[in-house]
C-alpha cells in the first residue's frame, strides 16, 4: 500500500508538472485561456498580472474543504497534491523558461497536447486539479441530473467566450477551443476511454463477486449488476458483474479488481454513449 501511495504520487506530481509546463510555456503566453480556474487565472494575469498559480492555489482552498466533505478524504488529498504542484509549478517555472511566442495554431495543439498528457496522469492515479472538476463532481453528487461533463463543457465554454471579450480577439477564443479539444481527445487516449459523455464497460467473471460488488459500488459509487455464468470449458457456476465506467474510473476500476480477486477475468469495451443515472439522463 505504501509503495501504491508512493507511485500515485510521483505520478500526479508528473502528471502537474506537465500541465504547469503547458500553461507557462504555450497557452498563456499566447493568450490562450484553456478552461477551468487556469483559463481564468490567464486572464486575470493577463487583466492585472495576477500570478496563475497563485490563484489557482487559493481559489482551490473552499473548494477543497466543500469536496472533502462531499466526495471524501481520497480523491481530495490526491487533487491537493496535483493542485499545489500545478500552482507551484507555473510561478516559478514561468519566471525561467522561454515561452513559445510562434504559430497560434502550433501553440494551441501542443499546449493542448501537454494539458491533456498531464491531466491523464493525474486522472489515472485518481486525482485531480480541482477547479472545475470539484465544482462539476459536487453538483452531480447532490444533483445526479446535471452530467459531470455537462458542467465542465459548460465552464469551459464560458470562460473561453469571456477570453474573447478580455483579448479583444476571436480567434484567441477559437485557438483555446483547439487546445481544449486537443486536451480532452488525448486524455481519452492515455486513460483509455472515448469521451467525457461516453463511458467504458467492464465485464467481470469472478468468484469474489460480493467484493468486488462492494468495493465498486463503494469507491466508486458506480452500480453493478451481476448475472448466473458457467464456464462452458470447466463447467464451474461463477457470477458475471456488468459495470459502466467514466473514462477516468477505469484505472482504479481495474486495481479494484486485482485487489480483491487477482483471478478474476476482465474484459473492458467501449461504451459509445451511456444513458442512465450517473451518466447522462434522458427525460
Amino acid at each position: 500500500m505504501k509503495i501504491k501511495k508512493v507511485i500515485d504520487f510521483m505520478v500526479i506530481t508528473a502528471g502537474a508538472t506537465i500541465y504547469a509546463v503547458s500553461v507557462a510555456v504555450f497557452t498563456s503566453p499566447n493568450n490562450i485561456a484553456p478552461g477551468g480556474l487556469t483559463g481564468v487565472g490567464t486572464l486575470l494575469n493577463y487583466l492585472y498580472s495576477v500570478p496563475i498559480g497563485t490563484f489557482i492555489l487559493i481559489m482551490n482552498v473552499p473548494l477543497f474543504i466543500l469536496g472533502y466533505k462531499v466526495l471524501g478524504k481520497r480523491f481530495i488529498a490526491k487533487s491537493i497534491i496535483g493542485t499545489v504542484v500545478v500552482s507551484l509549478t507555473i510561478d516559478f517555472v514561468t519566471p525561467f523558461v522561454t515561452p513559445y511566442r510562434g504559430d497560434m495554431m502550433l501553440a494551441s495543439i501542443y499546449g493542448g497536447v501537454l494539458n491533456g498528457a498531464g491531466l491523464a496522469l493525474i486522472f489515472a492515479r485518481g486525482g485531480s486539479t480541482g477547479g472545475t472538476d470539484i465544482i462539476a463532481s459536487v453538483i452531480h453528487k447532490r444533483y445526479p441530473q446535471f452530467s459531470i461533463g455537462y458542467v465542465i463543457l459548460f465552464s469551459d465554454a464560458l470562460v473561453v467566450s469571456i477570453s474573447a471579450l478580455v483579448y479583444g480577439s476571436l480567434e484567441s477564443a477559437l485557438y483555446a477551443a483547439i487546445a481544449i479539444f486537443t486536451s480532452s481527445k488525448l486524455i481519452d487516449l492515455i486513460i483509455n476511454g472515448t469521451s467525457r459523455e461516453s463511458g467504458k464497460l467492464m465485464l467481470i467473471v469472478t468468484d469474489k463477486h460480493q467484493r468486488i460488488e462492494n468495493l465498486l459500488l463503494n469507491r466508486l459509487e458506480r452500480g453493478v449488476t451481476s448475472v448466473d455464468a458457467v464456464g462452458v470449458y470447466s463447467g464451474a457456476s461463477k457470477k458475471l458483474l456488468i459495470c459502466a465506467l467514466r473514462p477516468n474510473q477505469v484505472f482504479k476500476a481495474k486495481s479494484i479488481v486485482k485487489t480483491a480477486d487477482c483471478n478474476a477475468f476482465v474484459i473492458i469495451v467501449n461504451a459509445g454513449k451511456v444513458s442512465g443515472k450517473g451518466f447522462i439522463n434522458k427525460n
